[in-house]
């Protein structure tokens, strides 16, 4: 009975895929664009305390006039910002080599000369802008010499304004938490129903907040319309110079000498010299500057671990007394209410995390975030050189991080105890770092033009579908007719 099974299946099945070859070559067919190659582009973010390169890549076709772009590598300068140079500008065009060598070595060399490269500066370069435009044109044209020696398509170094800085961190972030667009299973891109979140950025010489309003902005300045797949937003951004972590630290130094003669945010038994040019060079700083003072002069200050204290310097930072609008933050900056959910990144990510992982505290309040650094700013040297071994060259200064970015949410930013807990504390957003470069890139890509794809003959998915279930069912048929030739083999009757 076997060998009669055997001679039974392979014509059965040869029905079937003969009659499946039959259907597939009457169903219609039309031009699959076949993916078109990569894309790459080249950003090198100029920030005040140092470089970065990021190269992005995307594919050549474009999703409603943007592209979709991709980090595909990364590289730290070494050394400092390039605003670090202003005295020995070749030094700034020089201290880019090792990390551009590496964008030689990442992207393919049939692409080299296809790749857009661009230098964006930002608050360093904008305070050397201010302080020495000679300066800053300097260093300028130092990186633009060494960028154009490489076989890329540069297309220039500038200095980024604070709202570009802000606007364009919001985009990254937004972009890489797919809230402006998204893949979906069934292979086609579709927009999330969930809103934008906001985003803020403690950077170094500057801090960024932005978010989306329905409202229009009672100062045009701060308000920026964008266009991102086919969908437009209205966006509120400001950046506050002198408002990012390096130089926050500078002035409350600065105050420091002049009120008390000791750092109340320092801990106590932490005590080291100051050099009175570095604390005055700054345009930070120039409103604090003694009208004679030794620059060259050094002078010894100690730490005292006094929260209270801290927290009057730091408040002094902030300006409530006049507002020219319906409503300010602070300064007598326009800012409408915050709404929904926020990213905080850069430095506040940092500082937050110290408070959570090296202290232990909780930080998921207002109120558990001020008690935090209560906490922190009453640890001596030694408490904290226990903590945090491994972060010695930042210690010191944790306190007074701590308490500024508390005032700055709660007092700066009007955050209540509702709209902090929509408030992520992230270095990076899909195992990407946030910031302006990548938000700067997705902008850029609008301006260049598509690839004209190749086009392969393909199948129409819906007639695919429809294959797979008539083959599905000839399929089941033919295994049904052969159970019943079996049991016909198997009945007492069978010849």
């Amino acid at each position: 009975m076997a060998g009669k099974l055997q001679s039974l299946l392979p014509p059965i099945l040869l029905a079937v895929a003969g009659l499946s070859g039959l259907l597939l070559l009457c169903v219609p067919t039309r031009d699959v664009r076949e993916p078109p190659a990569l894309k790459y582009g080249i950003v090198l973010d100029a920030g005040s305390s140092h470089t970065s390169m990021f190269v992005y890549k995307w594919p050549a076709d474009k999703e409603n006039d943007t592209g979709i772009v991709g980090q595909h590598s990364s590289c730290d300068v070494q050394g400092g910002g390039i605003s670090s140079y202003a005295d020995n500008p070749s030094a700034a065009g020089q201290s880019l080599v090792e990390c551009m060598e590496q964008a030689l070595r990442d992207v393919p060399k049939d692409r080299h000369s296809s790749t857009p490269l661009y230098l964006g500066a930002t608050a360093g370069m904008r305070l050397l802008n201010l302080t020495s435009p000679e300066a800053a044109s300097s260093v300028l044209a130092a990186v633009t010499r060494t960028l154009s020696q490489y076989p890329f398509d540069f297309r220039g170094a500038r200095i980024l304004s604070g709202q570009d800085e802000g606007v364009f961190g919001w985009v990254t972030a937004n972009y890489l938490l797919e809230n402006f667009i998204k893949f979906g299973w069934v292979g086609r891109w579709f927009r999330p129903r969930k809103g934008t979140l906001g985003a803020m950025d403690l950077g170094g010489a500057s801090t960024q907040i932005t978010f989306e309003t329905t409202s229009p902005a009672e100062d045009p300045a701060n308000e920026v319309h964008l266009r991102l797949y086919g969908q437009y937003y209205s966006v509120y951004t400001h950046s506050f110079l002198c408002y990012g972590r390096d130089q926050v630290l500078q002035r409350l130094l600065a105050s420091a000498l002049q009120t008390y003669h000791f750092h109340p945010c320092w801990p106590r038994g932490y005590s080291t010299q100051v050099l009175l040019r570095e604390i005055y060079q700054s345009p930070c700083t120039m409103a604090q500057r003694p009208p004679n003072f030794n620059s060259s002069a050094r002078i010894r200050l100690s730490g005292t671990s006094n929260p209270a204290l801290c927290r009057d310097l730091v408040s002094g930072l902030f300006n409530f007394s006049s507002c020219p609008f319906s409503r300010c933050s602070f300064n007598g900056v326009f800012q409408p209410p915050v709404t929904g959910n926020f990213i905080a990144f850069s430095a506040f990510y940092y500082i937050v995390d110290f408070l959570r992982t090296v202290m232990g505290l909780p930080v998921g309040t207002l109120q558990q975030l001020e008690a935090a650094t209560v906490t922190l700013c009453n640890q001596t040297w030694t408490e904290l050189q226990a903590l945090g071994p491994r972060q010695e060259s930042r210690l010191a200064s944790y306190c007074a991080g701590a308490v500024f970015v508390q005032q700055l949410l709660s007092l700066g930013y009007r955050f209540d105890e509702r709209a902090y807990s929509g408030v992520l504390f992230q270095k990076k957003a899909a195992d990407t770092a946030v910031g302006w470069a990548l938000g700067y890139m997705l902008n850029l890509t609008n301006l260049i033009p598509a690839d004209r794809p190749g086009l392969r003959k393909g199948t129409h998915f819906n007639s695919w579908v429809a294959l797979l279930l008539l083959f599905s069912v000839l399929l089941v048929a033919a295994l049904v007719l052969l159970l019943r030739q079996v049991r016909s083999a198997k009945s007492p009757g069978a010849i």
